[in-house]
């Protein structure tokens, strides 16, 4: 049998299983030439490329979101419950067949 592939693209999704090395590393995630994303210099896909401004607003977007979610953000339960009026009791349900 032949030698496996480290590197190529299967079914269109690259993918690189060589050894990782610091220089692989910073170039690929720093290319000024390429769009948005870039195939990750290690593993299976692709990556957010640094060198363009749209992936820092991808990666603020998505900070903002994780802050918001993390924070509390807006608290649906008071705005579902209009008639709240502070008593915690348990209610009966009947279900007839």
């Amino acid at each position: 049998m032949g030698k496996k592939s480290e590197s190529g693209t299967l079914f269109g999704i690259p993918y690189n299983f060589e050894r990782p090395s610091i220089g692989r590393l910073l170039s690929s995630h720093w290319q000024s030439d390429e769009g948005m994303l870039v195939e990750k210099p290690f593993g299976i896909g692709y990556t957010l490329n640094l060198a363009s401004w749209r992936s820092w607003v991808a990666l603020g977007v998505a900070g903002a979101l994780l802050y918001q979610e993390r924070s509390g953000g807006s608290d649906d339960s008071e705005d579902i419950d209009i008639d709240d009026d502070g008593d915690d009791e348990p209610v009966e349900v009947i279900v007839e067949d």
